[in-house]
Parts: C-alpha cells; sequence; structure tokens
C-alpha cells in the first residue's frame, strides 16, 4: 500500500508540475492479477482498484494495523471493467458495469473475482475509517429492489448544465443518505454529454470533506485537464483514461476534458450534506 501524506496550501502554491503529480495525482490504477492501495492522510481516505484475473482477496497489508480490512473501515466498490463478482463473507454479489457496492465495517472476507479472465472487472475502490457497521448491499442503477440489492433512486439521477455551457452531465449518486447507509464515505459516478466537456463548473471547496475523482470512458489520446488548488491560487493536472486525482477539502476540484468523459466521485470527511458546499464565482477564479 502507498501512503500520502498531507498538504497544506500554502506549500503547494510553489509545487513543480512533477511535484503536483506525485503528491496528487494516482497511476496506473487497474493491472491484471493485481490490487492496488493508495493511502492518504488527508481524512485518511483509501484509493484503489482490483483487476482479477484469477479471484483476490483483499487483505489489510502492515500499514494499516488490522486483521483484515474491514475491521475498522467501510467500502466503497464501483465496477468499470468486465462483469464480475465480490464475496462478502461466503456471500456471492454479481457486479456488472457501472454497478456498485457498499461493504459495512466488520466484513472479514472480500474476494474480488472476474467472470471472464479475458474480459476482467475492473473494481474502483474508496475506503473510509468507521465507527459502525451499516449494511452490506449491491447497488444498480436500474432494476428491481430485492434483499441486499439498492435500486439508485430517481431523484438521486440528477442532470445539470447545458450543451451551451459545455456542461451538460447526468449525475449518479450511489452511495449517500437516504439511499445507501454509511459512516462517510460517499460515492456516485458523473456522465459528461456528447459535446460537453467541463465538470464541477462553476466549481466549488467544501471545508468539512476532501474527495477523489477517477476519470475514465476516454480514448487514449484524449485527456483531462483537472483544475485544483485554492480559488486564487489554482493549478492543473493533466490526466489520461482511468487516473485517479486526490482533492484535499481546501482546494476546488473540476476539469475540462479534450472530449467527453465519466467520472467517479467520492467524498469522506465529517459532513454528508451533499449539497453543503462553498460556492466560487467564476469571476473570482485566479
Amino acid at each position: 500500500m502507498e501512503l500520502r501524506t498531507a498538504v497544506s496550501p500554502r506549500d503547494v502554491k510553489h509545487y513543480t508540475t512533477q511535484r503536483l503529480r506525485e503528491e496528487f495525482l494516482i497511476q496506473n490504477l487497474f493491472v491484471p492479477g493485481e490490487i492496488k492501495l493508495v493511502y492518504s492522510h488527508i481524512d485518511r481516505i483509501i484509493t484503489g482498484a482490483a483487476m482479477p484475473v484469477e479471484p483476490i482477496p483483499l487483505t489489510a497489508g502492515e500499514e494499516l494495523r488490522a486483521e483484515f480490512f474491514c475491521q475498522r473501515r467501510e467500502l466503497g466498490v464501483i465496477n468499470i471493467g468486465g462483469a464480475g463478482s465480490i464475496t462478502v463473507d461466503g456471500r456471492v454479489y454479481k457486479v456488472g458495469f457501472k454497478e456498485a457496492m457498499y461493504i459495512g465495517m466488520g466484513s472479514r472476507d472480500i474476494v474480488f473475482a472476474s467472470d471472464e479472465a479475458a474480459c476482467p472487472a475492473k473494481f474502483y475502490l474508496n475506503s473510509a475509517p468507521a465507527h459502525r457497521t451499516c449494511p452490506t448491499v449491491l447497488i444498480k442503477p436500474e432494476g428491481t429492489p430485492e434483499e441486499g440489492v439498492v435500486i439508485v433512486k430517481d431523484e438521486n439521477k440528477v442532470e445539470l448544465g447545458s450543451l451551451e455551457d459545455a456542461n451538460h452531465r447526468v449525475i449518479c449518486k450511489y452511495i449517500l443518505p437516504g439511499q445507501v447507509e454509511s459512516c462517510q464515505l460517499e460515492m456516485g459516478m458523473t456522465r459528461l454529454e456528447p459535446g460537453s466537456v467541463w465538470n464541477t463548473m462553476p466549481c466549488h471547496t467544501h471545508d468539512r470533506r476532501m474527495e477523489v475523482y477517477l476519470y475514465f470512458e476516454m480514448p487514449e489520446d484524449a485527456f483531462v485537464m483537472h483544475y485544483m488548488g485554492e480559488p486564487d491560487e489554482t493549478r492543473h493536472i493533466v490526466m489520461r483514461n482511468e487516473e485517479a486525482v486526490i482533492s484535499p477539502s481546501w482546494s476546488i476540484h473540476s476539469g475540462c476534458g479534450s472530449r467527453a468523459y465519466t467520472f467517479i466521485w467520492g467524498m469522506v470527511g465529517e459532513n454528508q450534506d451533499f449539497d453543503d458546499m462553498d460556492g466560487v464565482a467564476m469571476k473570482d477564479l485566479m
């Protein structure tokens, strides 16, 4: 597990392009047959990915000082690859493309698998410290509710922006209060419509939560210019397909792509109010 420390906005003002990338950018997440994890001291989020060819168990590793990964943690997972399954304490959950899972604290044995080794699942992971156990559930954007399965509510599929502003997008909220109970983790996915390239613009910060973005569904020659930093001290990081970026609570988090794309957002912190954010006026960005 790679470890990264927290950073001060005063220090970030002096970072080079390479230093920005070393501190905030997460590359090479999806490696066939492996689980990759990055532990950030910023709200102690763990960001990672599992790309199983053969079944792979999720272990705590020495860094967590825990008997098992979810001993004191909760876990959110979204599959952006082929069909697969996640086995949690003996129960098998079939997780398809853009389907998700919330796995509660105390879940001991977690195993990732792909239905076909030639078309492996790509399980993207966000994990946060937890103080109580919430139910483990499979989350689907569409379908019929059943035991252990939550269907995303219509009110949690939000269409925003416009083509004229180049930010026409649909937000699908997977893990948040009122739909999937968690201690602090929230996760969802935003898809930009063809012709739109901006996300989260006008932008914002939120002092009570940090955030991680994973950009995907981009061809090899495409990129996203991800903007971060304090509103009057912005910086950029060039990001390619299936790369993630850590966003501290003091930083804006917005991107503009060379074409439309999709991104997964995950938030952890003391506040789960999705709309608790401090908006930044377009004229105030520098």
